[in-house]
């Protein structure tokens, strides 16, 4: 039995090349996974200010004529607001197997504070 493809021009929307985002917290960090298969670290650029995080990139476009063409390609860009503020300069960033975690310090003022009783 022979498969046929239609050839088909897809359009893209902005919701479709927006970056999807998986994000949980642990103790003292939240932890970003994102989906980019690939791409390397230097078609990438991560920034944080405060507590938004920024994550840009580009999958680079083969000028061809597809059957089928469902691979991402083109820029996209995720705005993320945090809850709390975040600690730039502590922030892990690694790509594995096209998987990017982000490692998300959270601020030292949004870390909860044991306060001592002073006993008279």
């Amino acid at each position: 039995m022979a498969l046929y493809i239609q050839p088909h021009i897809r359009r893209w929307n902005e919701q479709q090349r927006a970056l999807g985002v998986n994000i949980r917290e642990e103790n003292d960090i939240y932890i970003l996974s994102a989906l980019v298969p690939g791409l390397k670290s230097d078609d990438l650029n991560i920034q944080v200010l405060e507590n938004v995080v920024s994550i840009e990139g580009e999958y680079k476009d083969e000028n061809a004529e597809y059957l089928l063409n469902e691979l991402p390609s083109g820029t996209f860009r995720r705005t993320l607001r945090m809850p709390t503020d975040i600690e730039a300069e502590k922030v892990e960033a690694k790509i594995v197997d096209g998987i990017l975690t982000l490692n998300l310090p959270k601020a030292e003022s949004a870390r909860p504070k044991k306060i001592k009783i002073a006993v008279n």
